[in-house]
């Protein structure tokens, strides 16, 4: 079993940044996949951007250019750099892992407020 421990969230004024971390522990081998997802309120959890082991990374268009996503295999953590953000991306973020032959093991999420 693999668990996630997120930081990094917290209240940014509009055009600000912020960078959430996500840590993996327990079983992290064969971990091929590792996402964000956000969910604001009444809202369905919905994919921000996502990192696998290939190298291919996508981006929700709503994020792309403003967002990055990244990994550091040695520390099996995965990173958002997330830049001039804006009240539409308030949200509870989560991260997401998936190990081969696994489901997906999701964070306990962290908030990130902008405020306009």
């Amino acid at each position: 079993q693999v668990q996630l421990v997120e930081s990094g969230g917290g209240l940014v004024q509009a055009g600000g940044s912020l960078r959430l971390s996500c840590a993996a522990s327990g079983s992290t081998f064969g971990i091929f996949y590792m996402g964000w997802y956000r969910q604001a309120p009444e809202k369905q959890r919905d994919l921000v951007a996502e990192i696998r082991s290939s190298g291919t990374i996508n981006y929700a268009d709503s994020v792309k250019g403003r967002f990055t996503i990244s990994r550091d295999n040695a520390k099996n953590t995965v990173y958002l750099e997330m830049n001039s953000l804006k009240p539409e991306d308030t949200a509870v973020y989560y991260c997401a892992v998936q190990r081969f032959g696994d489901v997906l093991s999701w964070g306990q999420g962290t908030q990130v407020t902008v405020s306009s």
